[in-house]
């Protein structure tokens, strides 16, 4: 469990796969209600058998996707509902779907839930660009890097 809106789950075949959830944004790990987030997160799908349908693969490799528990509840929902997520609406392009979406965050905003209940939220995306650093932009080039390290260090020993 890294964040309030990803996770890694073993497949049928026992791979490992990280999953991004479809239509919603937490907060970062370093912003305000990002442990909230990760932790309910992490309530929700721990120990549970969780039914994930694939929606996109993201720039990271991640699948990106619909959590749903076995009785139906939908994971991205519960999140949005718990006002410990933002609908990516840049993201989020199923028109139904991401209206139930949005519904759930406006009813957790309206009472105040989770990080609506401070003042002036920032939402991941914004918090992202005023807290840009290479570290958030560049993970694909780091890791391109760190194996060029890698290797380099095997070919000289």
């Amino acid at each position: 469990m890294r964040d309030g809106d990803s996770i890694d789950v073993m497949n049928a075949d026992g791979v490992q796969v990280s999953i991004r959830l479809y239509g919603v944004d937490a907060p970062e790990h370093k912003q305000a209600y990002g442990y909230q987030a990760k932790n309910r997160l992490k309530q929700l799908v721990t120990g549970k058998i969780i039914r994930i349908e694939n929606m996109d693969t993201d720039r990271y490799g991640r699948t990106v996707a619909l959590v749903r528990l076995v009785d139906g509840t939908l994971i991205n929902e519960e999140m949005a509902r718990s006002g410990l997520a933002w609908v990516y609406d840049e993201y989020c392009k199923e028109p139904d779907l991401c209206a139930d979406l949005r519904q759930a965050q406006a009813q957790a905003r309206s009472v105040g839930r989770g990080l609506w209940a401070g003042s002036d939220p920032i939402s991941p995306w914004e918090w992202r660009k005023r807290n840009k650093t290479e570290e958030w932009y560049e993970k694909p080039l780091r890791a391109v890097k760190t194996l060029a390290r890698k290797v380099r260090v095997a070919i000289h020993r």
